[in-house]
């Protein structure tokens, strides 16, 4: 079998949690899912949160995924979605593996070189509403969240 990337297939859904395309990725002994993260398409339905670094060896990276790693139904609590930009490991948007092109839009959009650490809110509006370039307290970030007029809606509806 030939080692080339195929496109599987293509999720266009406003609401979706995981990104817009998927690629197979086949190999002589299994098959790797990549997707595409669109940032556009969680614009009025998650807030983002985007941590760049340039591996998983990164201090900043270990000691902030250690943080938000505690802190789970917060993230789901508050629509969030965690966005890690590793520039020389695997990406995820979720937990879903995304390709290599999603990360470098994301680095060039906001202007983070492979070498830094820095974490990005981005809220429903699709605005940048934090920026860090040391770990952040996840109680910090849901604090600021939770001040939002759209969260409060959000807490007065549920």
């Amino acid at each position: 079998m030939n080692k080339s990337v195929l496109i599987a297939l293509t999720l266009t859904t406003s609401i979706a949690l995981l990104p817009v395309s998927i690629a197979t990725v086949q190999g002589s002994t299994h098959t790797i899912k990549m997707s595409s993260f669109n940032l556009s398409s969680q614009k009025w339905q998650k807030r983002v949160l985007l941590i760049f670094a340039p591996s998983v060896e990164n201090h900043n990276y270990q000691q902030q995924m250690q943080v938000f790693n505690q802190h789970q139904n917060g993230f789901k609590d508050r629509d969030l979605v965690l966005v890690q930009v590793l520039a020389t490991d695997k990406s995820y948007a979720n937990g879903q593996l995304i390709d290599e092109s999603s990360v470098a839009n994301l680095q060039n959009r906001f202007g983070v070189e492979r070498e830094n650490f820095r974490v990005i809110l981005i809220g429903k509006d699709g605005g940048v509403k934090r920026q860090e370039t040391t770990p952040v307290q996840a109680t910090a970030i849901f604090k600021q969240i939770d001040a939002m007029p759209m969260r409060q809606q959000e807490m007065q509806e549920r």
